[in-house]
Order: structure tokens, then sequence, then C-alpha cells
């Protein structure tokens, strides 16, 4: 399972490099080298450890983003959600190339923290909910249950709170205001994954459609 989680780890490092430094037509990008030195750091950091708490969760975790079981909106949605983000790292690059953003260093440097927050709170995120696949599905074989504790207790899809940091950290980290201009489509689409998300546990998911009750916000507190 770790010979997985290095190799995936390290193709979508790769994948991510090949697609900024491409498209801005230069490797003398530093902050896309802490970015990705970041990745190539935290993933099998984070990967380990959450192997050492959870490996059934981990062993979820590296499956594909297509899987039968999973409903055909979901399919739909990753197709499309994999397309945005390559498209997203894209704009980035281009960014770089024509020198459009001139981004203070401060910022850069609150990119990264956002980002090194983000990976935090997913870790939170995972420690409470051993049932966050990556995809849309019910786990009857895993005896799933809903989860009310941790950021469960205010939020009900904290995952992709957490995805939110990422969003705006990452362009921020690249300089790149592009990137951070696309931000509330992907914001968008993860809010239509949720509508899929919440159609899928409240009709499957004994307790669901109580605790969706009890906790108001899906995303954000106080705000949605």
């Amino acid at each position: 399972m770790i010979a997985r989680l290095l190799l995936q780890n390290t193709i979508t490092t790769a994948a991510m490099g090949a697609l900024l430094f491409a498209s801005a037509g230069t490797l003398r990008w530093p902050s896309a080298w802490v970015f990705l030195a970041t990745c190539t750091l935290l993933g099998p950091l984070c990967g380990w450890w959450l192997y050492r708490i959870d490996p059934a969760l981990l062993a979820e975790r590296l499956r594909p983003v297509l899987q039968k079981d999973q409903p055909a909106a979901d399919k739909l949605f990753m197709s499309v959600f994999v397309l945005a983000m390559l498209a997203w790292l894209v704009l980035i690059g281009i960014d770089r190339r024509l020198q459009s953003s001139d981004m203070p260093v401060a910022l850069q440097a609150f990119g990264l923290a956002l980002f090194l927050a983000s990976t935090l709170f997913t870790m939170w995120v995972f420690r409470e909910n051993s049932f966050a696949a990556p995809v849309v599905k019910l786990q009857a074989e895993r005896a799933q249950r809903v989860i009310s504790t941790g950021p469960y207790a205010h939020v009900r899809h904290p995952m992709y709170s957490g995805m939110v940091l990422f969003f705006a950290g990452v362009p921020l980290l690249l300089g790149s205001w592009w990137g951070l201009v696309m931000v509330p489509i992907l914001v968008l689409l993860f809010a239509i994954r949720i509508g899929i998300e919440e159609r899928t546990l409240r009709e499957g998911l004994p307790g669901y459609a109580d605790y969706a009750a009890r906790v108001r916000y899906r995303l954000m507190p106080g705000v949605w």
C-alpha cells in the first residue's frame, strides 16, 4: 500500500509540475518548485500517518476516482473536475509566462500557509471520518455511519472546506491572480458535488437526515 501511495504521489506531482512548467515556458519559477517540493513531502508523510491510524481509509483513498458503485452524476462530476483542475494549472502557468501578475512575496507566503492549513485540516477530517472516500458512494461493507464529531459538528462537508483553503492557497503561493480568479468556479463545482453527495446520503445512510437537520451548514459556518 505504501508503494502505491508513493507511486501515485510521484505521478501526480510530476504531472502538476509538467503542466505548470510547460505552460509557463520556463523552469525558473521558485514558488512552483516550493509548491512541488511541499507536495512531494506532504503526500508520503500524510499517507504514512494515515496508514498508521486508519489503513482502511488509506486503501479507500488510493482507489480510482471512477468506481463501479459510484453514482453516474458523481462520475460526470469527477470527469469535469479533473479537466477543470488541469485547466486551472495551465492557466496559472500561462499567467507566469505572460508575467501578468505582480504578487507581493508576503501574499505568496500566506498562500503557502493556506496550503499547509488545508493539509492539516484534511488530516483532522480523516481522523474523524474513516469513510471519507474520494468518490460519492455508500460503504455498507465497512458499516458506514453518520459522523458528527470534530469538524462535522460544524459543517456537513468539511473535506470541501479544506479544499477551499487549498484552492485559495495554491494560486497565491504561485503568484497568480488569474488562478485566484478561477477559484469561485472550482468552489461552485464542489457545491454541485455536495448536492450529489447529500442526495445519496439522505437516501441511503440511516440517520443522515437527522444529522443534516442538526448541522445546518454544508461548507462554511454561518454562510452555507
